[in-house]
């Protein structure tokens, strides 16, 4: 059986395509659904049930990426964990079968992640951003020493992942990080001698609209929590992040260029520095004021947790 695990709170119309997507794959093992819903107030619940899930509901101050993941997990049957998201549908009936196919190769494959497609409607910038991390080649990610995985080694992304149930039970996602739950997991995974897989034929659609400031807010969070997924390992790593941020940035303004996009220029350089400064914000968390850091945070609630350091 494979399980497809998908957290939840008001997935309107993009749950119902995301459904009616798993609903029709063609795969030789039985498909089961498990929706965690924290709190939907506008019939995600019931359409979940109307589309034969299984929904186990939670209250939405007990929602954590990791902690949620992990809670939809405990609760599928499936010796084949499947992690995508309500705002995700696969991009053909092939896509199942293409995800989980890999993990069938060898013993050391601990994950497999596929492909995202932007929406129509997705901006340049998100459509370069996506290409950039999930091109068109298959690759596979190890590591061996010395130091720490890069960046580059640590790329997973449960929006559209499978993961063996003995992998994941002995490497649950971390249920403390406020996002990147899925970079630590490939961290850990890779740390003790596993590999991952991408595989891009099992792809589906994904992309964000975000604003300049509510890409400022994501990559805050996203270097809140760095230091434990794909920056771990002190300035070396830091080192790499700002010139991989600067290469990706003149490729991206060379893609904009060339492709006849130039009006986009003006606002792909104020989108671009928001996410750099907020991730650099991000990785100094620890210097700034718990206030604050909740008026920077996509997830102001993550900070209101005692256990958190200032």
């Amino acid at each position: 059986m494979i399980s497809v695990v998908i957290p939840v709170k008001d997935g309107g119309a993009g749950l119902v395509r995301c459904l009616e997507a798993i609903a029709g794959q063609r795969v030789d093992e039985e498909i089961e659904v498990v929706v965690v819903d924290s709190g939907s107030r506008d019939g995600s619940v019931e359409a979940a049930r109307a589309l034969g899930a299984s929904v186990h509901e939670i209250d939405a101050a007990e929602f954590g990426h990791g902690r949620t993941r992990n809670l939809g997990a405990s609760l599928a049957r499936g010796q084949t964990l499947v992690f995508t998201s309500q705002d995700a549908y696969a991009a053909d009936a092939g896509w199942l079968a293409a995800l989980a196919a890999p993990l069938g190769r060898s013993e050391h494959v601990a994950g497999v992640y596929g492909r995202q497609l932007p929406h129509a409607d997705a901006t340049p910038p998100e459509r370069y951003f996506l290409d950039f991390l999930y091109g068109p080649h298959e690759r596979v990610q190890s590591w061996s020493g010395p130091g720490e995985p890069t960046f580059e080694q640590t790329l997973f992304s449960n929006v559209n992942a499978a993961v063996p149930r003995g992998i994941w039970s002995e490497l649950p996602f971390a249920d403390d990080l406020i996002m990147s739950e899925d970079q630590e997991w490939s961290r850990r995974a890779l740390l003790s001698g596993k590999t991952l897989v991408y595989a891009p034929r099992a792809a589906v659609f994904h992309s964000h609209a975000y604003t300049v400031a509510s890409a400022f807010r994501r990559f805050f969070d996203s270097g809140v929590s760095a230091e434990r997924s794909y920056a771990s390992g002190g300035a070396a790593p830091g080192s790499a992040l700002r010139s991989a941020a600067a290469r990706y940035a003149k490729g991206e303004l060379e893609w904009l260029w060339s492709t006849g996009q130039r009006r986009w220029i003006p606002y792909t350089a104020a989108y671009e520095l928001a996410k750099f400064t907020g991730l650099q914000l991000g990785r100094r968390h620890r210097r700034l004021p718990t206030s604050l850091k909740r008026r920077l945070s996509a997830l102001p609630a993550y900070w209101d947790e005692p256990v958190q350091p200032d």
